[in-house]
């Protein structure tokens, strides 16, 4: 071969070998990460299936505030277990403490003053003369000790109110259960009226699954029925379910799109199983898919060969 042809010779060869390399290595690069899909061992001849959401078995407890005001401190962290009672977070309370030492001065008064004037009535009621006080200086005084009584209550009912106010700036938890969420912290203000909670409490000794069926299945859908859930993410992990209850109204089930208005995708029925969060690593709000044993539908020779 001549030299004038031996070098576009080689460079066609080269670009055939190279070509070759990346055709060959795409090929195994594809069949080695191509991953095996999974599907759920539903152990039922015959199902009905749904998602179902983890809830605590109290229902989640958006804690709010009765009163309006600014954050002091946040008593609780997430994830804390805490009883009915325990104090979860504050708020500002220095305007009624500034109103309570005047308020208590001003029982203090008022007591003085009830105890000059029941002195004086208890003096005239001491003479030995009768007609040496009047009997409309007498009534007199009765009122003016009725006054001064009916005073020191007024006063230390506006004391008590002061306490009442400032024991509704710390938040209690309504009930016992875990602490989920918190969307405070401390310098912020919070309002009493509705709207995002301030902190998200659940009894998760013991968790719901609320499977919702597709209401053209509800019908097979049948109290006490057996039901397991699959782990979404790895089918591999599934839990049997407790029967709790069935909710008897048909709802709708909203599929969340990201606009401003979400649609109604279709009506579900909502069916309510219980399990042990010691056996099964999951969280409150995770989706799991529920599979329901169900009668087989008529002519269903595959769930009849499954029994």
């Amino acid at each position: 071969m001549k030299a004038s042809n031996l070098i576009p010779a080689l460079a066609v060869l080269g670009v055939g070998v190279t070509l070759a390399a990346i055709v060959f290595d795409g090929q195994g690069e594809a069949t080695s990460t191509t991953a095996s899909v999974d599907f759920p061992n539903v152990p039922y001849a015959a199902y009905v299936a749904g998602p179902g959401v983890v809830e605590s078995q109290s229902g989640d407890i958006a804690v709010g505030s009765p009163v309006a005001g600014i954050v002091t401190a946040v008593r609780v962290t997430w994830g804390a277990l805490v009883d009915a009672g325990t104090p979860l977070f504050e708020l500002d309370k220095r305007d009624l403490e500034a109103q309570l030492l005047p308020a208590s001065a001003k029982v203090q008064e008022a007591r003085a003053a009830a105890d000059q004037a029941t002195g004086m009535l208890e003096l005239a009621e001491q003479v030995p003369d009768h007609r040496a006080v009047s009997a409309e200086e007498m009534k007199t005084r009765r009122a003016h000790v009725a006054m001064t009584v009916a005073a020191v209550a007024s006063a230390q009912a506006e004391v008590d109110r002061l306490r009442k106010e400032m024991a509704l700036r710390t938040v209690l938890a309504p009930a016992t259960g875990k602490v989920l969420q918190i969307n405070i912290h401390p310098g912020e203000a919070v309002t009493s009226v509705g709207g995002t909670p301030l902190l998200l409490l659940g009894d998760v000794r013991r968790l719901w699954v609320r499977a919702s069926i597709d209401q053209n299945d509800a019908w097979r859908v049948q109290p006490g029925a057996k039901a397991t859930a699959f782990l979404r993410g790895n089918p591999r992990i599934s839990m049997p379910l407790h029967f709790e209850h069935i909710e008897p109204a048909i709802v709708p089930r909203a599929v969340v799109t990201g606009d401003s208005t979400e649609r109604v995708d279709s009506r579900v029925l909502q069916v309510v199983y219980s399990f042990d969060p010691a056996r099964l690593p999951v969280y409150v709000g995770q989706w799991m898919d529920v599979y329901i044993e169900a009668p087989a539908l008529p002519g269903d020779k595959a769930a009849e060969s499954r029994r």
